[in-house]
C-alpha cells in the first residue's frame, strides 16, 4: 500500500522529537545576514553565510553518522563542501514561527572529509518576512532573516557538535539579487563564485554575522522536528508549443497549470539579461496576461502588481542553469524576453513543486469527460499543496480556511493529507485568538490577535472559514481514523463552536431586532450578526462583503454543524462532558434555524439552491420535510435552466445531495453540462485547474480571477462516492473509521458502462467497480481484512461482505441515456 501510517521523513532517530531537536541545536546561535541596508519588499537579496570548520580523521572515522540540523526564519539552501544537502525545496516550509517552527535534518555522513570543509546556506525572505497574502504585506512575522544550524556527529562516545551557527560566520550578498516567493527571484550569474560554497573565492565582500539576539530567537521551545511530507521537485514537464510573439520574446506553453518555477538550460552570451513572466492566460496579442491576477489594497482599492517575475543575467559559463529555488509561481505560460537571436529554449522546463503527498485514490469511468475531469481537479490540487494548503498559487497563496474545510474531504480520496493536515492544524490552533475565533488564513502573520488591518480583523471568525477547526479534524477522522490526532485537535474545535455560540447569545441582527424587539427564545442559538463571507461567488452574485449584512441562514447552519462534528469527535474520545455541552449546542441551533427559516412546507424562506443544499446535507430539515424540501432543490435548478447556482461553501454537496434525496437523474445531467456554469464548461473553454469563478475564462476571452482554486473541486469526491459507490459512514464509530466500515452504493448513470475507484486506506487497499452490460450491473468488491462493507445494489438488495474479494450482480435498466448539455 502507499500510504503509511505515518509520513517516514527518512531522518534518523534522533530527529523524531522537539526535545531531541533541541538538544541538537544546543550549542547552536541564531545569527543573522550582515545587511546595513534593508531593500524595499520583494526586491531584498538572498544572502550567503559560511563557515569553513575542521574534521579530526580520527573523530570522523569514529562516527557513526553526522547530521545536519537546519532551520531559518526564512527559506534556505545548505551546501555542505559545495554540495547541495537533501532534496527538499522551501524549507523550514510555512508555519506559525511564534509558536512553531520545523527543523530539518538530514544525514551528511558521506558529505564531510577529513580535514578542512565548508558550510553554507543560501538565506532568503521566504513567508517569514516577504510579500505574502492579498494584500502582500512584508515583514509579517519579522523584519529580518535567520539561521540557525549544527552538524552533530554520533557514536560509540556520544554525540558532539562538529561545527554551529555562532559569531565565526560570515556572510555576503551574491548573486541572487532579489528573491520573493510571490514577485520572483532574480539572479545575476556574473556575481556568482563557485569557489564560495567551498571555502575559497574572492574574501572580498563577506563580513561577520551578526547576533539574532530577540523574544522569538531566545524562545528554543518553539523548536519541533520537520513534520510531514516536504515540499520537492515532483515532475517536470517539457513546453507543448513555443510561440515567438514579438521580436526578442518567446511564449511557452506547458499544456498544465502548475505551482513550481521554469529551469532554463540556455542562458546565452555573458551579460544576456532574460526576463521570465508567468501567468496563466494569454492576452489577444498572444504575450502572457496576469492582469486578473492582481490584488488590490481593501482601505485604498489601490490595484497591485502581479508579481511572478524571474530574471537572470548571464555569465556565459558552459552549462549554466537558472532554476530560482527561492520562490515559486502559479502558471501555465512563461514568457521569457530579452532572447538574444538564435537562443535555443529547448530544454525549458517547467518544475513542478508541492508538498510530496503520496498518491491514494483513483477514479476512472467509461466517460473521458469525466476522467479528465477528475484530473484536472487533481491538478488543482497539487498547485495548491506546498507546505500548506493554499487558495490560489499566484495571487494570495495563503492558507485560506474556508478552501480547506470545503476541499479536505475531497484531497482524502486522491492523496494522504493526514499528516499535511494536521501540522496545518496545529498552527490553526497556534493561531486562534483568545475569544476562539479563528482567522481567515492560517498560517496568520498577526498570529492569535488582530493585526490592525480592519478588513482583515473583521473577517477573522467568520462561518465556513473558521468552521475548518472542526470540520477539517472530522474528514481527517472519518478517512484515517486516528483518536490519537483528535485529542490534539478537539480543543481548537470547541473554542470555536463555543466562539460562535457566544456570537449567537449575546448579539442580535438590528434588523431583526427592529422587526420583533422582544427575542424569541430560540434566537439564543441564532448566529445572525458580525461579518460572514457568506455562500460565496454564487453565479450572477457579485461579492459583497459587508460585515452589516444579515447571513444568519449560513452561520446558524454551521453553527449546528460545527458543533454537531464536536460533539462526535467528543464522543470517540469519551469526552463526556465536551460532547453533553456540544450536542445541546447543535440541538440548540439546529431548532433556531428551522424556526426561522424553514416553513411548514419545508421551504425556506430565504431561498437560493446553495440554502437548499446546506440544510439537507447539514440535517437541518425534518425527516418528514426533506423531500420537499429536496423537490424544492431541484424545482430551482430547474428554473435555473438546469444549471447549478451554488457558490464557495456549498457545491461540493450539490450532487450528493440531490442523489440522495430521489434526483440521482438531475445530479448526473449537472455533472455532465457543458453550459455555464458547470464544470466542464470549464474543460471545454481550456481549464486544466479548478477556477475561482465558475465563468473565469469568457465567451470573449476574457479571463477575471484565479484559474487555480480547488475549492468547486470538491466536485470529485461525487465521483468516487457516488458514480464508483465507495462512501464513508456519516458518524464512524471508533471500530469503523478509516476504511474498516464502509458503505458501498454505486448510483450509476444511463450514460456510464463502468466506473471504479480504488483507495489506499489505513486498513490496506479497497476497490470498488461495476459495470453494465445486457442489462445486468457486475459489482467487483475487493475488501482488506477486517473491513466490512454495507452493499446496496441498485435494485434495492443489500448485502454485508466482509474482507476478500466478491462479485454481485443485478438486473440494472436505467432510461434512457443522458447527453452532456450544451
Amino acid at each position: 500500500m502507499t500510504a503509511p501510517a505515518r509520513w517516514a521523513p527518512g531522518t534518523p532517530d534522533d530527529a523524531e522529537s522537539g526535545s531531541s531537536t533541541r538538544s541538537a541545536l544546543r550549542n547552536a546561535r541564531w545569527i543573522r545576514p550582515a545587511e546595513p541596508r534593508v531593500a524595499p519588499p520583494g526586491q531584498r537579496p538572498a544572502h550567503l553565510l559560511r563557515r569553513t570548520f575542521a574534521v579530526d580523521e580520527q573523530h570522523l572515522a569514529g562516527s557513526a553518522r553526522v547530521l545536519a540540523h537546519v532551520t531559518a526564519h526564512g527559506v534556505y539552501e545548505f551546501f555542505l563542501n559545495g554540495v547541495r544537502v537533501g532534496d527538499e525545496e522551501l524549507t523550514p516550509g510555512f508555519t506559525a514561527y511564534r509558536e512553531r517552527l520545523q527543523v530539518q535534518s538530514f544525514d551528511v555522513t558521506d558529505l564531510l572529509v577529513p580535514g578542512v570543509n565548508t558550510a553554507v546556506a543560501l538565506l532568503s525572505d521566504g513567508w517569514f518576512r516577504g510579500r505574502h497574502g492579498f494584500e502582500r504585506r512584508a515583514d509579517g512575522f519579522g523584519t529580518r532573516t535567520g539561521l540557525l544550524a549544527a552538524l552533530v556527529a554520533t557514536g560509540p562516545a556520544g554525540r558532539r557538535t562538529l561545527v554551529a551557527t555562532d559569531d565565526r560566520w560570515l556572510s555576503r550578498s551574491g548573486h541572487v539579487t532579489r528573491a520573493d516567493l510571490m514577485d520572483g527571484q532574480a539572479v545575476d550569474l556574473r556575481l556568482l563564485d563557485t569557489a564560495w560554497f567551498t571555502g575559497g573565492g574572492e574574501p572580498a565582500g563577506w563580513a561577520p554575522v551578526l547576533p539574532a539576539e530577540d523574544a522569538l530567537t531566545a524562545d528554543r521551545d518553539r523548536l519541533v522536528p520537520a513534520e510531514g511530507p516536504p515540499v520537492r521537485r515532483v515532475e517536470e514537464l517539457a513546453p507543448r508549443a513555443v510561440t515567438r510573439p514579438r521580436p526578442g520574446s518567446a511564449v511557452l506553453d506547458f499544456g498544465q497549470n502548475v505551482n513550481g518555477w521554469v529551469r532554463l538550460s540556455e542562458l546565452g552570451p555573458a551579460g544576456t539579461h532574460l526576463t521570465l513572466t508567468h501567468g496563466e492566460s494569454l492576452g489577444a496579442d498572444g504575450q502572457v496576461d496576469t492582469d486578473h491576477l492582481r490584488a488590490f489594497v481593501f482601505a485604498t482599492g489601490e490595484r497591485l502588481p502581479a508579481g511572478q517575475v524571474d530574471e537572470v543575467v548571464s555569465a556565459g559559463r558552459p552549462g549554466e542553469v537558472f532554476e530560482p529555488r527561492h520562490t515559486t509561481h502559479g502558471f501555465r505560460y512563461a514568457q521569457v524576453d530579452g532572447l538574444p537571436e538564435g537562443l535555443d529554449l529547448s530544454g525549458a522546463r517547467a518544475v513542478v513543486v508541492h508538498s510530496d503527498l503520496p498518491r491514494t485514490g483513483e477514479f476512472a469511468c467509461s466517460d473521458e469527460r469525466l476522467n479528465r475531469l477528475h484530473e484536472v481537479v487533481r491538478w488543482s490540487f497539487r498547485g495548491n499543496a506546498c507546505a500548506v494548503p493554499t487558495d490560489c498559487p499566484q495571487r494570495e497563496r495563503s492558507g485560506f480556511t474556508g478552501d480547506w474545510q470545503v476541499f479536505v474531504a475531497t484531497a482524502a480520496l486522491l492523496h494522504d493529507v493526514q499528516v499535511f493536515s494536521e501540522r496545518w492544524l496545529r498552527d490553526l490552533a497556534a493561531d486562534q485568538w483568545a475569544d476562539g475565533r479563528i482567522p481567515t488564513v492560517v498560517p496568520n502573520p498577526a498570529g492569535n490577535r488582530p493585526s490592525g488591518v480592519a478588513f482583515e480583523d473583521a473577517s477573522a471568525g467568520s462561518a465556513g472559514w473558521g468552521d475548518a477547526a472542526a470540520i477539517v479534524p472530522w474528514e481527517l477522522w472519518r478517512a484515517y481514523g486516528d483518536t490519537g490526532s483528535l485529542a490534539e485537535q478537539v480543543p481548537a474545535a470547541l473554542r470555536w463552536v463555543e466562539y460562535a455560540a457566544s456570537c449567537a447569545e449575546r448579539a442580535r441582527h438590528p434588523e431583526r431586532a427592529a422587526r420583533r424587539p422582544v427575542p424569541a427564545p430560540h434566537e439564543r442559538y441564532l448566529w445572525d450578526t458580525g461579518f460572514h463571507f457568506g455562500e460565496w461567488l454564487e453565479p450572477g452574485v457579485p461579492p459583497r462583503p459587508d460585515p452589516t449584512a444579515d447571513h444568519g441562514v449560513v452561520a446558524t447552519a454551521y453553527l449546528h454543524r460545527s458543533a454537531l462534528l464536536t460533539a462526535r469527535l467528543a464522543a470517540a474520545l469519551g469526552w463526556h462532558d465536551v460532547h453533553e455541552r456540544c450536542s445541546a449546542i447543535a440541538a440548540g441551533a439546529r431548532d433556531a434555524w428551522q424556526r426561522e427559516y424553514l416553513t411548514p412546507g419545508g421551504r425556506i424562506t430565504e431561498e437560493s439552491q446553495a440554502n437548499y443544499v446546506r440544510a439537507l446535507a447539514f440535517g437541518l430539515v425534518p425527516r418528514e420535510l426533506r423531500t420537499a424540501a429536496a423537490d424544492r432543490l431541484a424545482e430551482l435548478v430547474r428554473q435555473a435552466g438546469g444549471h447549478l447556482g451554488t457558490g464557495f461553501l456549498a457545491t461540493g454537496a450539490l450532487l450528493p445531495v440531490l442523489a440522495d434525496t430521489g434526483h440521482a437523474d438531475l445530479a448526473h445531467e449537472l455533472l455532465l453540462d457543458e453550459g455555464n456554469p458547470s464544470w466542464l464548461g470549464m474543460l471545454a473553454a481550456g481549464a486544466t485547474t479548478v477556477w475561482e469563478w465558475w465563468d473565469g475564462v469568457g465567451v470573449d476571452g476574457g479571463v477575471r480571477g484565479s484559474l487555480n482554486h480547488y475549492s468547486k473541486g470538491a466536485v470529485a469526491s461525487f465521483l468516487h462516492t457516488h458514480v464508483a459507490g465507495l462512501r464513508l459512514p456519516e458518524d464512524p464509530g471508533p471500530a469503523e473509521a478509516g476504511y474498516r466500515r464502509v458503505r458501498i452504493a454505486p448510483v450509476p448513470s444511463a450514460h456510464l458502462t463502468w466506473a471504479r475507484t480504488v483507495q489506499d486506506t489505513r486498513a490496506g487497499r479497497l476497490e470498488v467497480g461495476w459495470e453494465v452490460a445486457d442489462g445486468v450491473l457486475t459489482l467487483d468488491v475487493t475488501l482488506p481484512c477486517g473491513t466490512v462493507a454495507d452493499v446496496e445494489l441498485p435494485d434495492g438488495t443489500a448485502r454485508r461482505l466482509d474482507g476478500g474479494s466478491h462479485r454481485l450482480r443485478c438486473a440494472h435498466r436505467p432510461p434512457g441515456a443522458l447527453a452532456g448539455r450544451g
